[in-house]
């Protein structure tokens, strides 16, 4: 069986809000004695985007990336009273109980993709990788890649399957093109989407994606907007994620379309 472990950690001390978010993630300590990016279910997109920064997160760790741990974050009812701030005041105390945290990755700098180049099969792996997830932003404008200790770490998955704000054709939004893969980062250099394509496939089994889903906390899934309950949107999930696997060719040709027009 392969088995997904998410330690979960309990927020001792806002530290720092980090404004380059649009959601308003902060730097927090926590009980373990580490610092994280603590991402709040009560911030705009809520708890869909935690959803997606799981998902995202676990599969690319999966795919062999590295990614920055992810913690289910624990935030107490009385957190955050002292806080001056009242929008970061609201903000916590929306966020009352299971949040998601990436642990801090000190001393990193954000890619900069004119000084650090990327191979070819490093490339095709991100950009399978983002068509595959629907993660839409990984662009020039934000790269949501660090360079730490020498080596590149992907991070920010939140904005990843965006049809679950909506629920409408799930199962047609499994089987999409993804066009906004032409505004990729890396997609000049995607030259080995083929090669990557089987590698990845192999690696991401039902018993995997059954487990990840699984994960996903019942507060985060919002049942009474849906009128599903917890065990139903799952289903929905890990048949999205099935599905898209199944219909890998539809992005790759679209991504090699757009790599094409870039040249």
């Amino acid at each position: 069986m392969e088995n997904i472990d998410l330690r979960t950690v309990t927020v001792e001390r806002y530290l720092q809000p980090l404004r380059e978010g649009g959601s308003l993630p902060a730097l927090a300590d926590a009980d373990d004695g580490y610092k994280y990016v603590l991402k709040f279910k009560g911030a705009g997109h809520g708890s869909r985007m935690l959803i997606s920064e799981l998902l995202g997160g676990e599969i690319a760790r999966k795919l062999g990336f590295k990614v920055p741990e992810l913690v289910f974050a624990l935030l107490d009812v009385d957190f955050g009273r002292t806080e001056a701030d009242e929008e970061i005041q609201d903000l916590l105390k929306f966020s009352e109980g299971t949040n998601l945290a990436l642990h801090f990755l000190s001393g990193s700098i954000n890619y900069d993709p004119a000084v650090m180049p990327i191979n070819e099969l490093l490339s095709s792996q991100i950009i399978w990788l983002d068509a595959f997830i629907t993660n839409v932003d990984r662009t020039y404008r934000n790269t949501n890649m660090l360079m730490w200790n020498k080596e590149l770490w992907l991070i920010d998955h939140g904005a990843a399957y965006y049809f679950h704000h909506s629920w409408d054709n799930w199962e047609t939004s499994a089987k999409t093109k993804f066009p906004q893969i032409k505004d990729h980062v890396l997609l000049k250099n995607a030259i080995q989407l083929e090669k990557v394509d089987l590698e990845f496939k192999a690696l991401l089994t039902d018993e995997f994606i059954d487990n990840l889903v699984d994960k996903i906390p019942d507060e985060w899934l919002e049942t009474e907007a849906y009128k599903m309950n917890e065990n139903e949107m799952r289903e929905v999930y890990k048949s999205f994620i099935k599905i898209r696997k199944e219909h890998t060719i539809n992005f790759i040709n679209e991504a090699n379309d757009a790599r094409k027009n870039l040249v």
